[in-house]
Order: structure tokens, then sequence, then C-alpha cells
């Protein structure tokens, strides 16, 4: 039974009466109301609007002009039930947009909301964007597809297994690819049409060497506070103040390494890759492991004092000695086909030298058992014209995945 927090039971009559779809149809009226509110606001109301499209929306604090209502007043056990309904029934997308809107309506829902809805790793479900740094299920992986678009040099990630007819698909990551003199950059966002480094919508960067042999991967997100204190002060890119969002780290953090080798004889065969994940330990992978998971966005950073901003990007401290390294899957050679083969279990159709999957390298030295070293833990492959499969589990985030990809799309004349 639920309490009244009233002697005359109103509460309790309208919660009585109200069945669960009236209940949902309300938060929705209440979100689309939010939504008409944000679109006056400029540059935040855009944003707004194109990561609702993409049913990831950024971060935001509430908008302090929202009238919370009755919603505001529930008791706790009946807001703790009416959300918990709402996460157990919408699981997919995109019906699970519902439980986003939960947390949308003001800050005692979105408190719950918070509480309620778990990781990746524990439900095996994307909901807010910090879901997208967090790492994946242990068991299942979660399916998702790239597009390119050749003419704007942009890659975006969506959830789902192939593409739908409707193009109604829901919208994760999207990366930029900028040539530059001595190398190669991919900004990568939460919306499409913004890959500026000054917006709240930027989460960090896939950079390559001269030869694009070599890649690092930055995240806009401290890995762990030790390397947020060190390094917020430091920089090698430059911005004036006021061009620097409120909520922009300070940092960008190198999480991860990628190096292609060499094919010095130009002998025909796959690419030979490794994964170093500064940030995550082998012991992720053993018995009772864990991999770091971030609970939220940075809220607030260190107040600037200078008329520039300093952001240095190396290897902050707080890196694991012994940290995990991805290497790709050796293929067999099939001699009826005359090519070289892997078994994608039907997630990828078309040959490619960009097909890989990657598994855990770990010595004899570490208690991993074979099955764990055998398990895939990223693959990626093409299966159509600018249409690539990628596929991730734990111990890594779909951000990792997506910039690994990432670096398959570049140019490497030396590997090849």
């Amino acid at each position: 039974m639920y309490r009244c927090v009233s002697d005359n039971g109103d509460l309790g009559g309208i919660a009585a009466e109200m069945s669960f779809k009236n209940i949902v149809r309300e938060l929705r009226e209440m979100t689309d109301g939010i939504g008409s509110m944000s679109r006056r606001r400029g540059i935040e109301g855009k944003h707004w609007r194109n990561c609702t499209r993409s049913h990831i929306v950024p971060d935001l604090p509430a908008l302090e002009s929202t009238t919370e209502g009755r919603w505001a007043h529930l008791p706790p056990e009946l807001l703790l039930d009416i959300i918990r309904r709402v996460e157990e029934s919408e699981t997919s997308w995109p019906a699970r947009t519902v439980v986003v809107h939960c947390a949308s309506v003001c800050k005692p829902w979105r408190d719950v909301t918070k509480e309620i809805v778990k990781t990746p790793e524990e439900c095996g479900r994307l909901t807010f964007p910090i879901s997208l740094k967090q790492p994946g299920p242990r068991d299942t992986p979660i399916q998702c597809y790239i597009k390119r678009d050749r003419a704007t040099s942009t890659f975006r990630l969506y959830f789902g297994l192939t593409p739908s007819e409707d193009e109604s698909d829901k919208l994760l990551l999207a990366a930029k690819r900028t040539r530059r003199a001595t190398s190669t950059e991919f900004l990568i966002s939460l919306v499409a049409d913004d890959f500026s480094r000054a917006s709240s919508t930027y989460v960090g960067k896939l950079r390559s060497n001269f030869l694009g042999t070599k890649f690092s991967i930055y995240d806009s997100q401290p890995p762990n506070d030790e390397a947020f204190q060190d390094n917020h002060s430091r920089s090698s890119r430059r911005f004036h103040t006021k061009q620097v969002s409120p909520r922009l780290p300070a940092c960008n953090y190198n999480i991860a390494t990628i190096s292609y080798e060499l094919n010095v004889l130009r002998t025909r065969g796959p690419r030979r890759m490794n994964c170093s994940l500064h940030y995550i330990p082998i012991s992720s992978i053993q018995e009772g492991g864990t991999a770091p998971t971030p609970k939220s966005f940075p809220q607030d950073n260190p107040p600037l004092s200078s008329s520039s901003l300093s952001v240095k990007e190396q290897l902050p401290t707080g890196a694991c000695n012994d940290h995990l390294i991805l290497k790709n899957k050796s293929p067999r050679w099939h001699e009826q086909l005359q090519c070289w083969c892997l078994n994608f279990k039907g997630r990828v159709t078309v040959a490619s030298v960009k097909n890989f999957q990657l598994v855990a390298s770990v010595g004899s030295s570490h208690n991993v058992s074979e099955a764990e070293q055998n398990k895939v833990i990223l693959q990626f492959g093409k299966i159509g014209q600018d249409i690539f499969t990628m596929d991730y589990r734990y111990p890594i985030s779909a951000y990792q995945a997506f910039a690994i990809c990432l670096s398959s799309f570049d140019t490497k004349p030396a590997c090849e």
C-alpha cells in the first residue's frame, strides 16, 4: 500500500485513479513543454533538439523556470514504484525514451531515475549519455552499426543490428575526420552537426601519427580523480575563456593507444593491430575483476585564472601498470575461397581489409582462463556500401569501441 501525505487522501486518490498509461502520457506532455521552452534558449535549445532526436540527451541541469507541479511532491515509495515500472516495461528504443522523460520532470524524479537505471554491464541497455562511457555487458555484446558519409567525412554510430527502413534508429555518437599536414583527427560528439571542442556535446577525439600506424584516443572526461587533479591546468590547445563551455573539461586525457604493425615486405594478408587500454587493468577480465565505470559527466571545472586555457594531451598519472592490451584475432586461410576468414557469426557479410576481431592479449602468468582469452571483446566489419557493424562488450565502452573502429577508416599505406 502507498502512504499518503495528507489526511484527506487527495494524493492517494490521484494515484489510485490514474492508470500507468496515463502517467506515461502525462510525462510525455510535460517533456514536450520542456522542449518548447528550451527551443527559445539559443544554442542550448539547438543541442536539446538534436539530442532528443537521437534519444540520448546531454546531462544538462534542469531548467530553473520549469514548473514542477504536483509530480514533484509524490511520496517516495510511489515515485520509486512508478519509475521502476516504466524502466522495466520500456526496454528497447525508441520506447525507452520515456525513461529519459522521467529524468526530465524535476530533480526528485531525476535522482530516483538515475538510482534505478543500471549500467550497461548490469542490464545490457543504453539510456543516458554516460552509458556510452561505461563498460558493456559481460555476456551478450551490444550490437551497433556505423554509417560513413564520404562527402562530409563523417561517421555515425547507431544502436541496432542493421539500418532500419524508416531511418529512425537511435544515434549514439558521431565523428568528423579532419586531415592535417602531419596527422589525422576524428572529433567525436554526441550530436551529428556540432563537432566543436568548445561544445558541451564534445566527448573526445582520435589522433593518428604521420604514417597512420599509431593512434591515440583522448577522452574529454578524466579517467579518474587522480588524473583530473594532476592535469586540469595543462594544455596543448588554446582557447579564449569566453569560447570555452562552462562544462568543457580542462583536459584531453589519453586513455588508449592503437598500433598497426608495419608491412615492410608488402606481403598480402590482414592488418595486425594492438590496442593498449591505459586505465583498464588486466584484472578486469579475471574472475571478480572490475573495470573503471564513470557515474556521471563532470559538472564543475576548476576556475580559469588567465585569458587562455591550457590542456596537456599526454598520459596523465593514474594509469595501470599492468593494463589490458587487445590484439586482433588471427584469421585462418580458406583454401577453397583463397582468402583469410574469421567467424563473425553472420554480423559481417562483405570482405574488407578493415574487418577485425579483438581479443585480450595476456601472458601465462595472468590468471585468465582460455575461454576468456578467446572471447571477442570488439568486432567490426562491413555489411554494405559505407555501412559497418560494431559489436562490443565488457570491459570497453561504446566510446572506446567507436574510437578503435574509426582508426580502421584512416589510410595506412605502410601497413598493407
